[in-house]
């Protein structure tokens, strides 16, 4: 099982099939703004709570500045994903942040990946 998807169960407790969560088309900072509700209207007690909040409101601030910087993007996802992606209340926004996520990161151009230069043989 990947981060953002969940197992569906009726009742029993077979390995069924995984799918994703339904999040919907929505955009990064839609997702975002969704999760940071969601996160502040969850009123149990989180040990990362101020991690999550502090990416939430970086990816927030990127999504809000034009091309959020992919690295950066991956990381802040990372961090909430790890802060929160075992509550299982908040499982569907934080795979719609996931899939905003993804949407962001296939809509920016590649970026070139520095070749490092060949040692001649000897």
């Amino acid at each position: 099982m990947f981060v953002g998807e969940t197992r569906v169960v009726n009742g029993d407790r077979s390995e069924g099939p995984v799918r994703p969560a339904a999040g919907g088309d929505v955009s990064l900072r839609a997702a975002v703004i969704r999760l940071e509700r969601e996160v502040a209207e969850y009123h149990r007690f989180l040990p990362d709570r101020a991690v999550a909040e502090e990416e939430l409101a970086e990816l927030e601030r990127q999504a809000g500045g034009g091309a959020p910087a992919p690295e950066q993007l991956r990381q802040s996802l990372l961090l909430i994903a790890a802060a929160l992606g075992s509550v299982s209340a908040l499982a569907a926004p934080v795979a719609a942040l996931r899939e905003a996520v993804e949407r962001e990161l296939n809509r920016q151009p590649p970026q070139p990946v520095p070749v490092r230069p060949r040692r001649p043989h000897r």
